[in-house]
């Protein structure tokens, strides 16, 4: 079960650590998602357009969170 976060949106807009990891993940699936069903992606290289086939495509791990020490 997800643990639910209590915090306003306001708190929540403002943790740029957890956002940042959100977003990462994201891109990582819709990445990978491209990749398995044979989709190309399209990226922005050298001030050009780079259509990028499923064949080509390289998934990196999502970046994972950092420990916080006490």
């Amino acid at each position: 079960m997800k643990k639910v976060d209590d915090r306003s949106i306001p708190e929540r807009m403002t943790d740029s650590e957890r956002i940042l990891q959100a977003m990462d993940k994201a891109v990582h699936d819709v990445i990978l998602e491209h990749k398995l069903l044979g989709r190309s992606i399209v990226t922005w290289k050298d001030g050009k357009v780079k259509i990028i086939p499923p064949e080509e495509i390289v998934v990196n791990e999502p970046t994972k969170p950092r420990q916080c020490s006490d």
